[in-house]
C-alpha cells in the first residue's frame, strides 16, 4: 500500500467515528438511543437496512465463495423479495401496533415471559457470533493486506465501533450506516471495472473463463437435502430471511424508528431488495478474481489456492492489484460494510439488555441517566464478548460457511415461535413450551450429529442449512397441534376458553 491509501483509510476511520459521535448531543435519552426520537428519514433508513444485510460476510466471503466454486449463495438472495413482501404485509403492521423498541415484548404478551427470555436469549447468542464473525473477517482484511497481528487489529476495530455507536446511539448507527452503504457500493463498482478491464485480452475473457469452469452456476437442482443444492439454500434463506425481517432486533428498531407506517413498509422493501443487485456484484468480484488469476494475468501465491483461505484472495487483489488511492478507498469500503453491521448489533443488543431485562427484573422504569448507563455498559460487554469471539475464529476454514451454520443452531427456534404466535390464534403458552421443547431437541440432534464424520449414523441426512428449516417447523407444528388437542388457548400465561 502506498501512503496515499493509509491516508485514505486514515480518514475514512477517523471521520466515520467523529461523524457518528457527532450525534452524542442529540442521544441524551434512551428513547433517543434506541429510537432515534423516531424522526429519521426514510431514505436512512432504507440504506441502514441494506447496510445491515451487507457486512463483511458479504463483502469478503461472498467473493471468496464464488472464486472457490460458484454462484450457490445468490440463491440465498432470491428468497428475499418474499420474506420482504411478509414484513410489508404483517410484521411491520403488527409491531407499530405494539410500540416498543423491543422486538420480543409481543411474545411476552402472547405467551408469557419466559418466551421473551428464551428468544431474547437466541437474539443475543446469534448477534455475539455476528460481530465476532464481523471483527474476524475484518482484521483477515488488514492482515492479508498488511501482515498485521490479526488480534491487535481485532481489538482496536472493536473499540472504534463502539465508541461512535455509543456515544450517537441509534441515529449515529443509521446515519453512518447509510454513508457506509453508498461507499461500500461504490467500492465494489470500482473494483469490477477494474477487474474486467485489466483482463489480459478484454473483459469478455472473464465470462469465458468462468463460464468454461461452471461458475455462473447457481448450484445443483436435485432434490438431495445433505448438500447445499439449489432448494436447501432458497429454503433456508427463506427461513432467515423471514427471521431477519421478522424478528431481529436490528430490523424491527427500524421499523420502530421510522417516521410512519408507509415509511417504514417502504424502507423494509427497498432495503432488502436493493441487497439482491449488490450480492450479485459480490459474487461476479469472486468468479470475475477466478477468470483473473486463471488467465496469466498475475500470479497467484500458492497458499491462497487452498480452498480453506479463499476469503483472502480479494483482500489480496485490493492490495497487489490496485493503484494508489483507490486500494485505500477500497479497503474503506470493506471496513464499511463490517463497520455498519457491527454498530447495528451493538445498539440493538444495548436495548435488548435494557427493555427485556434491565426494566424487567431490575427497575420498570429506571430514569434516563440510569438507561444509558445500562446501556453503555451493555455496549461494552457486547464488544469485549464480540472481539473474544473473533479471536477464536481466527482458523476456520470459510467464514461464510461457518456463519450459516452458527446461524441455524442460534436462531433455529426464535421464528417457530414468533409464526406460532402471529399465524395461529388456538396456540397458547403451553403449547408454545412443548413446541419449543421439540424444537430444541430437533436442533440439538441435528447439531451434535453433523460434528460426526458421518452424520447418517444418527440418521441426520439433513444438510446443517435445513437446521433452522427443521427447528421451526418442530415448534409450529407441534405448539399448533398440542394446542389444538387441548382445546384451550392460553395469553401471556392467562388460560382462557376456546372461543
Amino acid at each position: 500500500m502506498e501512503a496515499l491509501d493509509y491516508i485514505i483509510f486514515i480518514l475514512y476511520m477517523a471521520g466515520v467515528t467523529l461523524f457518528g459521535a457527532s450525534f452524542f448531543r442529540k442521544n441524551r435519552t434512551s428513547a433517543a438511543f434506541t429510537l432515534g426520537n423516531r424522526n429519521i428519514p426514510g431514505w436512512v433508513i432504507t440504506l441502514s437496512i441494506f447496510a445491515t444485510f451487507v457486512s463483511s460476510i458479504s463483502y469478503l466471503a461472498l467473493p471468496g465463495i464464488a472464486f472457490q466454486s460458484d454462484w450457490n449463495p445468490f440463491v440465498f438472495s432470491l428468497s428475499i423479495p418474499f420474506a420482504a413482501w411478509v414484513a410489508v404485509k404483517f410484521f411491520i403492521p403488527l409491531y407499530r401496533k405494539i410500540n416498543s423498541p423491543s422486538a420480543y415484548s409481543y411474545l411476552e404478551q402472547r405467551f408469557g415471559p419466559w418466551a421473551r427470555i428464551y428468544v431474547s436469549v437466541c437474539y443475543l447468542l446469534t448477534q455475539f457470533m455476528r460481530v465476532g464473525t464481523i471483527l474476524y473477517l475484518l482484521a483477515l482484511t488488514l492482515h492479508t493486506m498488511l501482515d498485521w497481528n490479526m488480534a491487535v487489529i481485532i481489538m482496536v476495530t472493536g473499540f472504534t465501533i463502539m465508541v461512535y455507536s455509543m456515544l450517537g446511539g441509534l441515529q449515529a448507527v443509521v446515519w453512518t450506516d447509510a454513508v457506509q452503504g453508498i461507499l461500500l457500493i461504490l467500492g465494489a463498482l470500482l473494483c469490477t471495472g477494474f477487474i474486467l478491464f485489466k483482463m489480459p485480452e478484454g473483459p469478455g475473457q472473464v465470462f469465458q473463463i468462468a463460464a468454461n469452469h461452471g461458475k455462473f452456476s447457481l448450484g445443483s437442482f436435485s432434490l438431495d437435502l445433505s448438500s447445499s443444492t439449489f432448494w436447501v439454500v432458497l429454503v433456508y434463506g427463506i427461513f432467515i430471511n423471514l427471521q431477519n425481517f421478522g424478528i431481529d432486533q436490528n430490523y424491527i428498531q427500524r421499523y420502530m424508528a421510522s417516521r410512519s407506517d408507509r415509511s417504514a413498509r417502504r424502507s423494509a422493501l427497498s432495503g432488502g431488495l436493493l441487497y439482491i443487485p449488490v450480492s450479485l456484484l459480490f459474487l461476479f468480484i469472486g468468479t470475475a478474481l477466478f477468470s483473473f488469476y486463471n488467465s496469466g494475468a498475475s500470479p497467484l501465491p500458492d497458499g491462497l489456492l487452498d480452498p480453506g483461505r479463499a476469503d483472502q484472495v480479494f483482500p489480496y487483489f485490493i492490495v497487489n492489484q490496485l493503484p494508489a488511492g483507490v486500494t485505500g478507498l477500497l479497503l474503506a469500503s470493506v471496513f464499511a460494510a463490517g463497520m455498519s453491521t457491527i454498530s447495528t448489533s451493538f445498539n440493538s443488543s444495548a436495548t435488548v439488555f435494557l427493555t427485556d431485562y434491565y426494566r424487567k427484573a431490575v427497575k420498570r422504569d429506571p430514569g434516563d441517566r440510569e438507561s444509558m448507563r445500562v446501556l453503555y455498559i451493555s455496549s461494552a460487554v457486547i464488544t469485549a464478548i464480540g472481539i473474544v469471539i473473533a479471536m477464536a475464529m481466527i482458523n476456520v476454514k470459510s467464514a461464510l460457511d461457518t456463519w450459516w451454520k452458527l446461524a441455524s443452531v442460534f436462531s433455529g427456534g426464535m421464528l417457530g415461535l414468533f409464526l406460532l404466535g402471529a399465524f395461529s390464534r388456538r396456540s397458547g403458552s403451553l403449547g408454545a413450551m412443548v413446541g419449543i421443547a421439540a424444537g430444541i431437541a430437533v436442533i440439538a440432534w441435528m447439531s451434535l450429529s453433523s460434528l460426526s464424520d458421518d452424520p447418517s449414523r444418527y440418521g441426520n441426512i439433513f444438510h446443517s442449512y435445513l437446521t433452522i428449516v427443521l427447528g421451526t417447523l418442530s415448534i409450529f407444528l407441534t405448539g399448533f397441534l398440542f394446542s389444538l388437542l387441548t382445546g384451550k388457548k392460553t395469553f401471556g400465561g392467562k388460560r382462557k376458553p376456546h372461543d
